[in-house]
């Protein structure tokens, strides 16, 4: 098939794949900043029932909001709650523009994350991503020896400014780096993750591809794995989804439409306010008993709880079958 100028092949589906998936476990509020601990071990375990790989302090988790304590918090609820199973966690450093790369920051980020037990994901800062590319490539493999396996995060700037999309060379050098065992890719774009694709098979198959496109949940079936926000919504329907698709059970194209759905309806803009979104579908589920969102984050209207209604509805069949 004929592709247009610049852009990469349309790579082939791989049916029958077993697909790792990371799900963003939500941060619950009762109000303000007050957290739902409750709420928030209930979702974890949940997650993990669901075959699912718990992601915590991420954006979901409002990383970019909560303090240091809440953070540290959350990882030790989390650790106790898996038991050993794996979890990762957002190293999350706030920066400023202009502000210089932190490495001892991040240092600091990644020890808490594995005196926990977790797996850090290294969120990028506009010091990171300020880095001409040699100085960010060896900032990874700086705190690479510090970790034994971390995933990286490009970030599309529509989820927060000090997001970037790196180049094909950097990626290339990237994903050889050792203890990288896989990168977030959240530019919202098919093509720039396909070309992804074609750069792991040939340097690093092992190496995990993680989607971050909540726009295009069907990455999965050209190759991608997945760590998104989308699925704290609905952890349940997409470890059925991921099973349907490893059994070649072609009801995943219809379960796959519903959650499609449910992406472009939460991830529409403003981008960021999804959480709120997850927070009022988690709520009608009797998942949490509050649908407020952290202050600093943006909200939804109320009336978009008629449209997640409508939407349960739709699942039931498949909540059911769970």
């Amino acid at each position: 098939m004929n592709t247009a100028p610049g852009m990469p092949a349309i790579p082939a589906i791989r049916p029958g794949r077993k697909i790792v998936g990371m799900s963003a476990i939500l941060l619950p509020l009762i109000e303000n900043d007050c957290v739902d601990w409750n709420g928030f071990r209930n979702h974890v375990e949940r997650t993990l029932a669901a075959g699912l790989v718990p992601a915590v302090n991420m954006d979901t988790g409002f990383a970019n909001l909560i303090d240091e304590e809440t953070r540290r918090a959350v990882l030790r609820e989390t650790q106790a709650i898996c038991a050993g199973s794996r979890f990762v966690a957002g190293a999350f450093v706030g920066s400023q523009p202009g502000d210089a790369y932190d490495a001892e920051q991040y240092l600091a980020q990644i020890d808490s994350i594995q005196e926990h037990s977790g797996t850090p994901v290294i969120f990028q800062s506009f010091g990171l991503t300020g880095l001409a590319d040699q100085e960010l490539i060896a900032a990874y493999q700086q705190l690479g020896k510090r970790t034994q396996q971390f995933i990286a995060f490009e970030l599309g700037q529509m989820f927060a400014p000090f997001g970037k999309i790196y180049s094909l060379d950097v990626y290339r050098e990237l994903i050889q780096i050792p203890e990288c065992m896989g990168a977030k890719h959240s530019s919202l774009e098919r093509a720039l993750e396909w070309k992804r694709l074609e750069i792991r098979d040939a340097v690093r198959p092992e190496f995990l591809v993680l989607t971050g496109n909540d726009l295009a949940i069907d990455m999965v079936m050209y190759g991608s794995d997945y760590l998104l926000g989308l699925s704290t919504m609905a952890p349940d329907l997409f470890g059925l989804r991921d099973q349907m698709w490893a059994d070649g059970n072609a009801e995943f194209y219809q379960l796959n439409d519903l959650l499609q759905y449910m992406g472009f309806f939460a991830f529409r803009a403003p981008v960021p306010a999804y959480k709120h979104t997850a927070a009022q579908f988690l709520k009608l589920r009797n998942w949490i008993a509050n649908d407020c969102t952290f202050p600093g984050s943006p909200g939804r209207p109320d009336s978009d709880v008629a449209i997640l209604n409508t939407l349960l509805d739709q699942c039931s069949k498949y909540i059911q079958m769970g």
